[in-house]
């Protein structure tokens, strides 16, 4: 019997309709020699600090830097039932392998082995690698499984960034947030990350805009222009002395110009290309790509691969004969698809880029959320164009001459739109209309050298220098998935900063901590995010460390670094951080001081008696060294569709109870009325539902 786990249960299922493990159990399937199971994401990881040594709840100073000398992890306290089964499945007499489905990555290995080895389980490893939820891919996959050991590598390359965002994040964020008696959050990839942000906010607000002038001669049919000119006198004596006056043409150039189409989609791009066009956020277009992917739609979402395996040229041809066919393109140019250029083995790392599936031709588009369908409408044109042939242009430019000065013009003709015949066909369709950064080609008519047109009407136009545009998640992804690699090898195989399964999230956390905020389709830093950045020392900020991590793990991957020697660089460079950052003047100390003052007061802590405010998140303690707190939200209360407001909080704690609050019971299917008690364990906030002449039923 083989024990397969998968990371969710959606994929879980999908794998087990293949291989016919039809049987249902409570957190598993059977069937045919197979049990297959789920993790249901993390659910092992590392530790917090107060799990080494009871001291480390209190945040000081003095305790720093906090570095484990055996790294210990726990199971997540929302996900034990799953990791009962799973452990249970592993040990059970008749299984004899255990087959690791998760995804086919970095985190996909470390979920399954920390799982693994909570469990205790020796028994002997196989590795499902596969980039596509299709039936097909599956079959092959188990068809050709791996030996689970030859993934040692990756794995210790997945632990070691986790172990090494622990350090700099517990620490850092423990070291800053004592300095200035303010909880600060501090890590490599979303300090960085928002640094770019700030940077850029500053350049904006900075920002002097200056005045300049360009001259234009009005021909008939078409403009000339001069240069830029920053004196208005100048200017003005320019156009003074052309006006009414002969204007030649000096020289008429033309040149046939091609444009290759553009590369399939990795993850960033297409996160970057929804956000252009429909506004959705990254995190939501990971969202909807990986529904479709375990709808089968689609193949792996989280890629950094712009380019299909030499062996994928029949699939990739028969996926764009299929996407013109059910997006309805034109058959015009289908004999003529260039699908060598979009094959490259060696630039294909665990995963292709994103291409349609063949189930494409089994799906009824109009069945799905309108986002899925967004998404898989521009997986598909970006096949066709990336197939295509090349757009063939004619451009011109028209030189003249006035009075001593020198005017042109430029235009473009399409000779032959090839690729973009289908971008124009997939923009006639959506609601996306032409891109802020496109208009109509102008065209222009024919002129020969030497020609004359008397009597020029001149015009001096007047212009203004614009400043840096803000962040959108489009143009922010871009600046994460090129930022530090002016700083490492050319030949690294990542760079920038996180990775394209992680960037949406790391936006969406800094959200989430109120260090930059939303406005329409704009990222902009809060005042804690900016006073952070101020704060913080280059090493933190800069995208160098994170880039040069990157480098190191992909060495472990192959073998070429010591995944201890990695973990002893880490550990002192985090021990100099804190060595070097002891104190901060007096009048530093109170940066952040003025938010909780600002803030309500909800109530007084229990644990300390200090004042408790609201928080975006949390009810939390103004004592920074105090870890009281109560979550707004939890997968339990989640669960019963509620949440602590500002009311509960309040009679949490002045009386420990909040009456007759509204919740919900999946099993019945309506809602009910019950009072919540809060039980402090000292380490966590338990709750427990009392019924009005019923027993209790326990909870957290």
């Amino acid at each position: 019997m083989k024990l397969v786990i998968a990371e969710k249960p959606s994929v879980a299922k999908s794998i087990a309709k293949v291989i016919g493990a039809y049987k249902r159990e409570k957190g598993y399937m059977e069937g045919s020699g197979y049990l297959v199971s789920w993790c249901i994401g993390h659910l092992v990881g590392l530790v917090p600090p107060d799990s080494y040594d009871e001291k480390y709840r209190r945040w000081r100073l003095e305790d720093l830097p906090i570095i484990p000398e055996n790294w210990m992890y726990e199971v997540s306290r929302d996900k034990t039932e799953q990791f009962a089964i799973l452990k249970e499945l592993m040990h059970r007499e008749d299984v004899d392998c255990v087959v690791n489905a998760c995804d086919a990555g970095r985190e996909g290995e470390l979920i399954f082995r920390l799982v693994y080895q909570e469990a205790e389980c020796r028994k002997p490893m196989k590795r499902l690698w596969i980039n596509s939820m299709e039936d097909e891919a599956i079959r092959q996959g188990f068809e050709q499984l791996k030996d689970g050991r030859d993934y040692d590598r990756l794995y210790d390359a997945a632990a070691c960034r986790s172990k090494a965002d622990w350090l700099v994040g517990m620490n850092a964020t423990r070291l800053f947030t004592s300095l200035y008696n303010h909880r600060l959050t501090v890590g490599r990839v979303q300090t960085p990350t928002l640094a770019l942000v700030v940077d850029r906010n500053d350049r904006i607000r900075n920002f002097e805009k200056q005045k300049y002038f360009t001259i234009d001669l009005h021909l008939g049919e078409f403009t000339v222009s001069s240069e830029r000119i920053d004196n208005p006198d100048e200017a003005e004596q320019i156009r003074s002395d052309c006006e009414g006056k002969t204007v030649r043409i000096t020289e008429v150039e033309s040149m046939e110009k091609s444009v290759n189409p553009p590369k399939l989609f990795d993850l960033t791009a297409l996160q970057r290309e929804a956000n252009r066009i429909y506004g959705y956020t990254a995190a939501e277009t990971l969202s909807y790509t990986q529904s479709l992917y375990e709808k089968k739609l689609v193949t792996y979402p989280r890629t950094d691969s712009r380019y299909l395996t030499e062996d994928m040229a029949d699939t990739a041809l028969a996926m764009t004969e299929l996407a013109m066919e059910k997006f309805g393109y034109s058959a015009s140019d289908a004999e003529e698809r260039n699908i060598s250029r979009v094959l490259d083995s060696s630039r294909v790392s665990d995963h292709t880029a994103i291409i349609p599936t063949a189930m494409l031709s089994e799906i009824d588009l109009k069945s799905l959320p309108k986002a899925e369908q967004d998404i898989l409408a521009l997986i598909a044109r970006q096949l066709l164009c990336a197939t295509g042939r090349k757009e063939v242009l004619l451009e011109k430019e028209i030189r003249a001459e006035c009075a001593g000065r020198l005017f042109s013009a430029k235009g473009k003709t399409v000779l032959d739109p090839g690729w973009k015949a289908y971008e124009n066909q997939f923009r006639d369709r959506q609601r996306s209309g032409r891109s802020e950064e496109e208009g109509d080609e102008k065209d222009l008519p024919n002129a020969a050298k030497g020609q004359t047109f008397p009597d020029a009407a001149a015009k001096t136009v007047e212009h203004f220098t614009s400043p840096p545009k803000a962040f959108t998640e489009d143009t922010l992804l871009a600046a994460m998935e090129t930022a530090g690699s002016d700083l490492v090898d050319p030949d690294a195989e990542r760079k920038g900063l996180g990775t394209p399964a992680t960037r949406a999230s790391m936006i969406e956390k800094l959200v989430a901590s109120g260090y930059m905020k939303r406005k329409n389709k704009q990222l902009l830093p809060t005042d804690d995010g900016i006073a952070l950045i101020e704060i913080m020392p280059e090493e933190i900020r800069s995208p160098q460390m994170t880039a040069e991590w990157e480098n190191h793990l992909k060495e472990i991957e192959c073998g070429n670094r010591d995944a201890g020697a990695f973990m002893n660089e880490i550990s002192s460079m985090v021990t100099e951080l804190v060595h070097s950052h002891q104190s901060i003047p007096e009048e530093e100390q109170t940066r952040f001081g003025s938010a909780d003052e600002k803030r309500e007061v909800i109530g007084t802590c229990p644990r300390c008696g200090s004042p408790v405010y609201e928080g975006r998140k949390n009810y939390y303690c103004a004592n920074r060294s105090c870890s009281f707190c109560l979550w707004k939200e939890s997968r339990w209360l989640e669960a019963h569709h509620a949440r602590v407001t500002k009311k509960m909080a309040r009679e949490f704690l002045k009386t420990g109870r909040a009456r007759n609050i509204t919740l919900y019971s999946e099993k019945k299917g309506r809602n009910f009325e019950a009072d919540l008690t809060m039980e402090d364990t000292g380490k966590y906030i338990n709750y427990r539902m009392e019924f009005p002449k019923r027993e209790e039923k326990s909870c957290e």
